[in-house]
């Protein structure tokens, strides 16, 4: 039998453009990939080869292109319907709009503010979502913590669970109310539920992944000690493959559980571009999976299949709608804009991004300004820029705030680039310069800082201009939380389209802001 994943989908209806649309295979070429009529056409072709079942491990809806962000994602959950989704995890981005839009996404329902814009109606998802370690603050359960879907006559219990950390990749509103366990406690707790049902065939829909490595879709190139397959090898050995998502990595690996017996480990990238596949072997007799015999892989979502006609009309439908708004134009560039960070981790669209914060809150004070890399979600292409472009670029409607910092708290606050697996590098505005060394230790990285090209008094006070979910210590930023004297400015993307305005034929800058040192 055969279990069919997508992952972090983020409501890319059309085929992501830029590198968001592209796959490096296992010869290292570039492949166009994505898009949801194409990736119907390959789900049913897997499904036509023998009985499977289609899940999802999060991040269906939230920071999503036009046509379904306009609509609250409706589009978005109307195709993982029609595409016969049998379950999903929730995801950080699940929460973007908080728990009660969550049900909302579940149970149908009109939107309570702006109604049903997309359909006159909306009946929700026809799949459970997820969440095994979701709890209110009561210690009631938040989200089923797992369901039950049948395969060629074997049932398969199937767990969800979302990343313990994701208050802090998410907006304090979006999470109000409700609390995140340990991952592995809530996981074999459900497994064990399962087991005492007599279901023997269990997998993990996991919303949290490694950082990979270079590797081909189905290689197993991922840096070592991740999140991912510390989960993967620690919860219950009853579990026989682990789905993950969150990182945006492809890869397909093999873990060992706490007996010792190997697992499929498995992520698809995301938008689309990849399908993760796992060949289930149970032996008839007994329900129990065939380890040594289960198979692992990543199949590209290709562009040179015939695209399925009935989710082609509802992408058709969907951008129709929007175009109105989407199609717009607000601005024009020399040349490609790319979110793709060169070695010093600066990128020239997080450069511009930056500088039009930075612009666009000069009356509250800023000297500079400094954004999350995870907020840039697509490339910009030269030529005309429209509105559906850029709110690609910048979906979430984050508020920019300006606050005031000392020259010690910005020295901390970009030393915190360091504390993940991988360095998150913020991207900054033009009157903010530094060095970082990769070989000095972990809290002495950063020398050298200078605002407007003076170097920075740790005593001195100055005014930084970040957006509300860093203001709130955001992606674990937390000094920016010590920020006093907050003004309020504009939402990102307005700020971002008021600079596109400014600034016709804008030319991609040079990424010297952020320099390294041995």
């Amino acid at each position: 039998m055969r279990l069919i994943a997508l992952n972090d989908l983020h409501g890319n209806l059309e085929p992501p453009s830029g590198s968001s649309g592209r796959v490096v295979d296992a010869g290292g070429a570039d492949v166009d990939a994505g898009g949801a009529a194409f990736l119907a056409t390959h789900v049913a072709q897997l499904r036509a080869q023998v009985p499977s079942v289609l899940l999802s491990v999060g991040d269906n809806v939230g920071a999503s292109p036009v046509a379904s962000a306009l609509f609250h994602d409706e589009p978005t959950i109307d195709l993982l319907d029609q595409l016969g989704v049998a379950a999903s995890t929730a995801g950080n981005h699940e929460f973007d709009e908080g728990y009660a839009e969550l049900q909302r996404m579940q149970a149908g329902g009109c939107h309570p503010t702006d109604g049903c814009e997309f359909r006159p109606d909306f009946a929700g998802a026809t799949f459970p979502i997820l969440g095994a370690d979701v709890v209110r603050d009561s210690g009631e359960p938040a989200l089923p913590a797992s369901t039950v879907v049948e395969v060629g006559g074997v049932r398969i219990g199937v767990i969800g669970a979302t990343l313990r950390d994701l208050p802090t990749v998410v907006s304090a509103e979006g999470v109000r109310g409700l609390r995140f366990t340990d991952e592995i406690e809530a996981i074999d707790a459900a497994s064990d539920a399962l087991t005492a049902r007599g279901v023997k065939a269990q997998v993990v829909l996991l919303h949290q992944g490694d950082e990979g490595a270079g590797g081909g879709p189905s290689e197993c190139a991922v840096k070592p000690d991740g999140p991912g397959s510390a989960i993967a090898r620690g919860v219950s050995a009853a579990v026989d493959a682990v789905f993950t998502a969150h990182t945006h990595q492809q890869y397909a690996c093999s873990v060992p559980d706490p007996a010792g017996v190997q697992r499929p480990l498995v992520q698809g990238l995301s938008f689309g571009r990849l399908l993760s596949v796992v060949d289930l072997a149970v032996d008839p007799g007994t329900g129990d999976v065939v380890r040594a015999d289960t198979r692992a892989r990543n199949e590209i979502v290709t562009r040179d299949v015939p695209p399925d006609p009935a989710v082609e009309a509802l992408v058709a439908e969907a951008t129709a709608k929007a175009a109105p708004i989407a199609d717009e134009p607000v601005g024009s560039l020399a040349g490609d804009l790319v979110r793709a960070a060169g070695p010093s981790g600066e990128s020239p669209l997080g450069d511009v991004i930056a500088d039009a914060q930075l612009e666009a809150t000069r009356g509250a004070g800023a000297q500079v300004a400094i954004t999350n890399p995870g907020g840039i979600r697509a490339d910009l292409q030269g030529g005309t820029v429209t509105y559906g472009q850029a709110f690609t670029v910048q979906p979430f409607g984050n508020i920019m705030q300006t606050i005031t910092m000392t020259g010690a708290q910005l020295d901390a606050v970009l030393e915190q680039q360091w504390q993940q697996q991988s360095p998150r590098i913020l991207q900054i505005s033009s009157t903010l310069a530094y060095t970082w060394s990769q070989a000095a230790p972990a809290g002495e990285k950063v020398s050298g800082i200078t605002i407007g090209g003076v170097a920075v008094d740790p005593a001195a006070r100055y005014r930084v201009s970040v957006n509300n979910f860093l203001a709130a210590g955001g992606d674990n930023f937390t000094v920016f939380a010590q920020g006093t004297d907050l003004v309020g400015g504009p939402v990102d993307l307005d700020a971002l389209l008021a600079f596109l305005a400014a600034h016709p034929n804008l030319a991609p800058p040079p990424t010297t802001r952020i320099t390294t040192a041995p």
